[in-house]
Parts: structure tokens; sequence; C-alpha cells
């Protein structure tokens, strides 16, 4: 892989190259991407939808849209800094193509912003609620009318792949969905594979999928322009990944590491001494400790230990990044950045407390086992509603009330079984936590 096609400023249905010394540099092509995916309804959806706890009344516990936006700024400093070694290392970049420092930070900022928008309401148990209905549920009676990979997409439903479809799936009359640069798009993709096979290694790219079979056109165009390694050459299709998705990642990995582990601790979950201890190790060859004794409240100390922690693992994850270049552009990386962290003990720790003491803390159980019946209810009732052939109950007057109470699932004529479920998939995992406990209420008829 090359920088020069890896930074391609080529978004769907362009018929002319797009040069980055020919932009304006008033509103750079990468800036246009983040601005598109700030005012689409898919990324204003995340304020209601869960990043810690599902339908929390704090103010100061995260949301998707928060955590996005965190990631967002944490992703922008990633990329400049990275930027600005690697215009060093390969001088025509700047010198012949014209690209700055900053690309490479607005590039990583729009893929991190993006980056959580395909994720279904309630969290991860949302999207095994939605596997678990076609791999143990009443969606089980659609698999002799799928594919194998179809039916895979369904049964391991994944976010990051619906992420994707949203930010490129076309609509009537919007052809390419945002029409993001395909750089953007790119480090986008954590995954960049079909769903089948199922973790076929340990590489980081394997872990999960980033593609359904709907999308699987496009997410090969966009492969092909960006010069992504082919790592299968047979009937299943996956890339290496784009080099500026391990930033994305390791964006994501710091903000979650420490921002969840804060939320805890604001929430009462986590012991606020027992959890200072664990941010000083991790900053205890920066912090200044007369600084920190200074300070008098638990949240100024905070504060100053998680601005610490922030900064510390960016340094990190950028000389980790730069050390290994080579070896990304080539394919052969496979893991996380923070796998090869000074600071991976520390950062265990941190996780291991935060699952025992958030992810798994009665709250967050009792919510989520609301939520996992809620979707599967939702599931059952459009299912039944817009593929009704299946139950034999087309001229069910319940149905054609949802049908038209749908308004985004009116237009099905034409559509493969298939076709038809991921949009019902899709569609329902892009219901807010809100919207999702209303739209339950009003097909049990519990509310009105």
């Amino acid at each position: 892989m090359n920088w020069e096609q890896l930074l391609s400023l080529k978004r769907y249905g362009d018929t002319n190259k797009r040069l980055r010394k020919e932009q304006n540099e008033t509103r750079l092509g990468f800036e246009v991407d983040y601005d598109r995916i700030i005012f689409s309804s898919a990324f204003r959806s995340l304020q209601d939808k869960t990043q810690v706890i599902p339908l929390s009344k704090t103010d100061f516990v995260h949301t998707r849209l928060t955590h996005s936006l965190e990631v967002s700024v944490v992703g922008r400093s990633l990329g400049r800094l990275a930027g600005q070694k690697i215009l060093e290392k390969h001088p025509q970049l700047r010198e012949t193509h014209g690209y700055k420092m900053n690309d490479f930070g607005a590039i990583v900022a729009a893929a991190a912003l993006a980056h959580d928008i395909g994720n279904p309401p309630f969290g991860h148990s949302g999207e095994k609620a939605i596997g678990e209905y076609f791999s143990l549920g009443n969606g089980k009676r659609f698999k002799k009318q799928l594919s194998e990979k179809e039916y895979q997409d369904l049964i391991k439903f994944e976010g990051n792949a619906n992420g994707f479809k949203i930010l490129t799936e076309n609509r009537p009359g919007i052809e390419g969905g945002l029409r993001l640069s395909y750089a953007t798009l790119g480090a986008f993709i954590k995954y960049p594979k079909e769903s089948l096979p199922h973790k076929p290694t340990k590489n980081i790219g394997d872990k999960k999928f980033g593609v359904f079979q709907a999308e699987k056109e496009i997410f090969e165009e966009i492969a092909q322009e960006l010069g992504l390694k082919n790592v299968r050459n047979g009937e299943f299709t996956a890339f290496s990944r784009h080099p500026l998705a391990f930033l994305v990642e390791a964006a994501d990995d710091i903000c979650y590491t420490i921002i969840d582990f804060e939320d805890g601790i604001n929430l009462g979950l986590i012991d606020e001494e027992y959890a200072l201890e664990y941010l000083i190790k991790l900053v205890k060859n920066s912090i200044n400790t007369s600084k920190y004794n200074s300070l008098t409240s638990t949240a100024d100390r905070l504060s100053y230990l998680r601005a610490l922690a922030i900064n510390t693992l960016i340094t990190e994850a950028v000389e980790i990044f730069l050390e290994n270049e080579d070896a990304i552009l080539k394919g052969e990386f496979h893991e996380a950045l923070f796998d090869k962290s000074s600071y991976e003990a520390q950062i265990k720790d941190i996780i291991k407390i935060s699952v025992e003491k958030i992810y798994q803390s009665e709250d967050v159980i009792n919510k989520e086992i609301a939520g996992y019946k809620m979707l599967s209810h939702l599931l059952d009732t459009y299912t039944e509603a817009f593929l009704p052939e299946s139950l034999e109950l087309d001229g069910s007057n319940y149905n054609n009330l949802v049908r038209k109470s749908v308004l985004k699932l009116k237009d099905q004529e034409g559509q493969s079984v298939y076709e038809t479920l991921i949009q019902l998939c899709s569609y329902t995992a892009s219901l807010t936590d809100g919207i999702t406990v209303a739209s339950f209420e009003k097909y049990q008829g519990l509310k009105i």
C-alpha cells in the first residue's frame, strides 16, 4: 500500500480525479466529510444511545454522541502527530501532491466521529439481540431463503457493518449515502471483510466484520481505489486495514478506557480513592505531584489525571504507529496499537474494573434485559408486517397499520428477502434507546 492512494479524495460517483493540490484550502475535502457526518440524522441519534448506562438520567454520563465527539478530538491529535512524521519520511506527499499534516488529522477525526454511527440501541447487547433473533428466535424461519453469507450477516449482526451501510447506501435521489471521501471511509472500516469466514485468524482485522453483502460492491470499489491489500484471493472478500484505521481504533480505545472509567467513578460505581490510584499508575512518569496534591476536590484531581492519561496514551500510540509504519503499509501488522503498549497492564486493569463495576452492574444488566426483549418484539412486528408471506398474515389489518406507521420502510417492492431483512435490521438498529421503548409500548398497546 502507498500513501498516495490511501489519501484518496475520491467520492462515490466521481468521474474526474480529485487532486489535493487543487483543493480549496478554506474547505478541504476531508473537512467536508466531518461536516456531512455531524449534520446527519444518524449522528444526531447518538445523543440517545447507550455508551455506559442505558437511559441514564444524569447529565455527566456519556452517550454515544458525546463519546464520538471525544474520540474524534483524540483522533484528530493522533492523525496530526502521525501525519507530521509521515510527511517528513515521505516528502513527495507534500512537495508533489500538496498533502499537509492536518489532512491526516481531518481523515482520522471524521472516521472517528462516525465510528459508532451504526450501533443499535442498548449497546452491544443490542447487536446480540438482533443476531440471536435470527439464530435462536423467530427469525430462524428465513434461513432457507438466504445464502450462507446473507444468513451470517443477520445472525452476527454487526454495528460496524451497519455504520458502513448508513454512510454509503443509495437511497431514492441520494446516490452514495453521505458521499464521503474514500480515504475517510477506508479509515472508518476497522474490519475490512465480509461476515464469512467468522474469525478465520487472530489478526485484529478479522475480529469482526465490516460490510454486509448488500454493500459488498461499493466496499470492493473503495478498497481498489485505496490500494488495500487483498488478503483472501478466493470466494471470501477481505482486505488489509487502511493504516489510519489503526489510529481511529486507538482513539476509541483511549476514550472508552479512560472516560468510561471516569463515568463509573462519577456514578459511584467505582470507589474514588481506589480508582484514582489506578489512574496514577498510568501517568506515573508525567504527573506533577505538587500540582496534583494542591487540588482539593476529587473532580479536579480526576480531571487532571484524565487529561494526563489521554495525552500519555496519544503520545505512545503515535510512537507505536510510526515504529510499525512499514509493516502496516505492507499489510503485515495484525494487532491493535495498544497490544504493544508499555502501559498494557495498567490499561487491562482499568478495563477489568470497568467491566466488573460498570458494564456488569445491576442497573446496566436490568436495562439490557429489557432492551433485549424490546428489540426482539420489534423485529417480530416488522418482519410480520413487511414479510407477511412467511407467516401467512398478508391480510392482517394490524400489519397494514404497522406498515403505515413506519415511513422509512415503505418501499419494499422488488427487494429480495435478504434485502428486506437487512433493511429492517438497519432500521431497528437506527432507533434510539428512548424511541425503542416508545415503539415497544405502542406496538404492545401499552401507551397511546
